[in-house]
């Protein structure tokens, strides 16, 4: 279960993941010690994946973003196994979802512009795909990688 701390802890770090211990600690009102010992340990359970600098992909010349609807006619573990090693190999593949319903994968990219997605379309058909279609982000209304975590329950 997660408590009062650990959510209070989690935001903070959401927030700021550069915040220091002492600082964390004293916003959520405990020793730092107390602190660190429950941050260790959102660490080794997991809830921590964790902490990264998130870099404006604009200052990086990677403007485009696309979503890649992708459909497969081969639904067996080596394919999909085989299609995760070649994802992972791509590094403008940004996140990559086996999805229900019609759709088997829905992948998010980043590139520099239309020859680099093509470039990246050329890396992703080496899979032997039975269909791709491609949708490029005209305006970003929303983005965040803060998780809402107002549903836990604390102790």
């Amino acid at each position: 279960m997660i408590s009062k701390y650990d959510r209070a802890i989690l935001e903070l770090l959401q927030q700021d993941a550069t915040l220091s211990v002492g600082e964390i600690a004293e916003r959520v009102a405990l020793s730092k010690s107390a602190c660190w010992r429950r941050i260790q340990k959102l660490e080794q359970d997991g809830v921590l994946r964790e902490r990264v600098a998130i870099i404006n992909q604009d200052k990086v010349n990677l403007p485009l973003t696309v979503y890649i609807s992708i459909r497969t006619n081969q639904h067996n573990d080596n394919w999909s196994a085989n299609f995760k090693r070649l994802v992972e190999t791509i590094p403008e593949v940004m996140e990559v979802y086996r999805m229900s319903g019609e759709l088997d994968y829905l992948m998010k990219a980043v590139v520099t512009d239309m020859p680099g997605y093509d470039r990246l379309y050329k890396e992703i058909i080496k899979a032997d795909l039975f269909d791709v279609s491609s949708s490029f982000v005209m305006e970003t209304m929303k983005q965040t990688t803060r998780l809402p975590l107002h549903h836990l329950q604390s102790e």
